[in-house]
Order: structure tokens, then C-alpha cells, then sequence
């Protein structure tokens, strides 16, 4: 899908920003579309890393349905090459391999094991596009919700074609979005476009929740945060929920330390300072932003040890039980949480 022939048996594919021009027998930049006789075709329809039920929390989802659990696939390559990806043995994989499944396996396995949902995540879902289209359609028509776990380098068209089924996104910044940081240790050129996708999905109705990797040469640097945070604020409102994640030294990038807490602190005080209402910090177990606090009162409304919910205060209509307040909370609290693997 979304590509066209352009010569001298060259396509241009035109799933992500980065609208590879792919001349014969050759792949695209995320190595898993392929140039066959002048046709492109996906490498890895069905071709599964990855079939685990996980909590939403995971993803991280902190708004969407809090305490689901959701079935959770990938397939190898992606549009982006981080240098630190925690999931570069499938991500950045030149092989192409996997478990084959068809799209209505997929949700058979989700109703089975009881999940409420599906996540597109692991790896980039963008570029296995055909097979996340075709399963989160069935998905749909069996009552169950599709979340992608996404960097937003989606062109327009794709977005368009799978918003009707697509219920929620996490989308991942890394180094509040500087320019160097994304040159220099992601091979991407320019990090506009994700702020384009935002905008997007935010008129389609997806629901939306940003991270952001703060890493330590580049998390001292709040002026890129608070520049990251305003537009935030500005084009998707103060109560997007906003995780600032720790940087652990992975992959081709161990020379760095992790991010220390306190640098996640002051980019979290700075966030909030800057308007956003919900701003949490991930890869930090037991820390008090990993909860839900109430904008209008403050009290603590969800509870969380790590990915499970330990407690609520929140009415069916997700108001405050305190002061009445309604939260910006999609679906009702599941205080039940389960892993699976297969």
C-alpha cells in the first residue's frame, strides 16, 4: 500500500516521511519493503516477533482504559535506526523472520486470553502497515480497541486509512525533539514531521499520550523540553499525558550512564511549570510520578506500583473522588493485570 512506480523500474514508497525511492531488487530504508520486478511489496505481513499479552501501562497508556490488558505484536525492522533501542535485536534486524499468523488469528488470540485490545508496538507498527490495517479492522468489528506505540513518521494518507480503527497512540520523542539528537543518534533527518502526524490524529480522534527518552547530555538542556512542552500544551492541550522516560545504556550507545533521576525531576517540574497537567516519569520504579494526580485538588486518583494499579479514587465517569473534577480519561479503570507469552 501507498507507493507508485516512478521509472526505469524505480518506486517511490510513500508510507513514511522519509518517501524512499527503491530501485529494482532493492529495500526500502526500513528494510522490510522490497522493489520486485518494479512492484513494492512488504517482506513481513504476518510474520509475528512478537504475540504477548501485556498491561496497557506498558506502553505506556496511563489515560487510555488504565488497568487493560492488551495482546501485543511486531514484526522486525522499523523507519527509524536508534542507537540506543531497547528492542534493537528485531528493530534494526537485517533478516527477515517471524512466526506467520493471519490477521483473524490475531484477534482470536486476543479474545481468548482475554485482552481488551491490541497494541502495534516493539518495533515501528508504520512499517508493518498492512498487516496492522487488516487485523485492527476485525479488531474493531469484535469490540476490541487498536493502540500503536508509534514515532509518528506515518505519512497523511496511511493515518487517514487506519484513524476509523485506530483508538489510541503513544508517541515516542526522543531528546525533546532536538534536531542534533535526532541526526546524530537516530539517522533522521528532521523531526517536524511528528509534530505534523500529531496534529493529525488529533483531528482523527485518536487518543493521544507523548513520551519523551530524556538523555543525560541532552536532558539538562530544558529549553528544547519546554519548547517540546509549549507545542504540546498549545496544539494538543494541557491535559495530554506527558512520560518522561529514563535512558538506560543499550545497543550501539553504552557509553552514556543512565539518566539520573534528578535530571528527570527538574524536566518534570519544568513540564509542568510550562502548563501540562499530567506528567509522569517512566523506567523509574516506585517513583511518586508514576500516579495519577487530580489537576483541580491534587489528590492522588490512581495508584501505581510499576505497571499494575494499586488503587483508585475515581467515580465510573472518571471524576475525582475528591473534588468532583472529570479527568481526561478514556474507558473505566481494570484494576487487573496479567502476562502472558507465546
Amino acid at each position: 500500500m501507498f507507493w507508485e512506480a516512478v521509472g526505469d523500474g524505480r518506486v517511490r514508497c510513500f508510507l513514511c516521511y522519509r518517501r524512499c525511492l527503491i530501485p529494482e531488487g532493492k529495500k526500502g530504508f526500513c528494510n522490510v519493503r522490497q522493489n520486485i520486478e518494479g512492484k513494492l511489496y512488504t517482506l513481513v505481513y504476518g510474520l509475528l516477533t512478537a504475540v504477548n499479552v501485556d498491561p496497557i501501562e506498558k506502553k505506556p497508556l496511563f489515560h487510555f482504559h488504565p488497568g487493560s490488558n492488551v495482546l501485543s505484536i511486531s514484526t522486525v525492522g522499523c523507519n527509524f535506526h536508534c542507537m540506543f533501542c531497547q528492542n534493537w535485536n528485531i528493530s534494526q534486524q537485517r533478516n527477515v523472520f517471524g512466526r506467520e499468523y493471519k490477521p483473524e488469528e490475531i484477534v482470536s488470540v486476543a479474545l481468548e486470553n482475554g485482552a481488551d485490545g491490541i497494541s502495534y508496538t516493539y518495533n515501528e507498527p508504520t512499517i508493518f502497515f498492512e498487516f496492522a490495517y487488516d487485523t485492527a479492522k476485525i479488531a474493531k468489528r469484535k469490540k476490541l480497541f487498536n493502540t500503536f506505540v508509534t514515532n509518528g513518521y506515518m505519512m497523511p494518507e496511511p493515518l487517514k486509512a487506519i484513524a476509523p480503527y485506530l483508538d489510541a497512540a503513544t508517541v515516542d520523542f526522543k531528546g525533546s525533539g532536538n534536531l542534533n539528537f535526532h541526526r546524530k543518534y537516530m539517522s533522521v533527518p528532521d523531526a517536524s514531521p511528528i509534530f505534523e502526524t500529531l496534529i493529525e490524529m488529533k483531528e482523527r480522534g485518536v487518543f493521544i499520550e507523548i513520551t519523551d527518552l530524556i538523555v543525560p547530555q541532552y536532558g539538562d538542556n530544558l529549553a528544547d523540553l519546554e519548547k517540546l512542552v509549549k507545542w504540546i500544551n498549545e496544539n494538543l492541550g494541557s491535559e495530554t499525558p506527558f512520560h518522561l522516560l529514563r535512558f538506560y545504556p543499550h545497543y550501539l550507545l553504552q557509553d552514556l550512564p543512565s539518566t539520573p533521576v534528578k535530571t528527570l525531576e527538574k524536566a518534570a517540574e519544568k513540564a509542568a511549570e510550562t502548563g501540562l497537567r499530567h506528567v509522569y516519569i517512566g523506567n523509574v520504579p516506585g517513583h511518586k510520578l508514576e500516579n495519577t494526580f487530580c489537576p483541580h485538588c491534587g489528590v492522588k486518583v490512581i495508584s501505581r506500583d510499576g505497571f499494575y494499579i494499586s488503587g483508585t479514587n475515581l467515580s465510573n465517569s472518571n471524576k475525582c473522588g475528591n473534588c468532583g473534577y472529570k479527568l481526561n480519561i478514556e474507558g473505566n479503570v481494570k484494576r487487573r493485570n496479567r502476562f502472558y507469552l507465546f
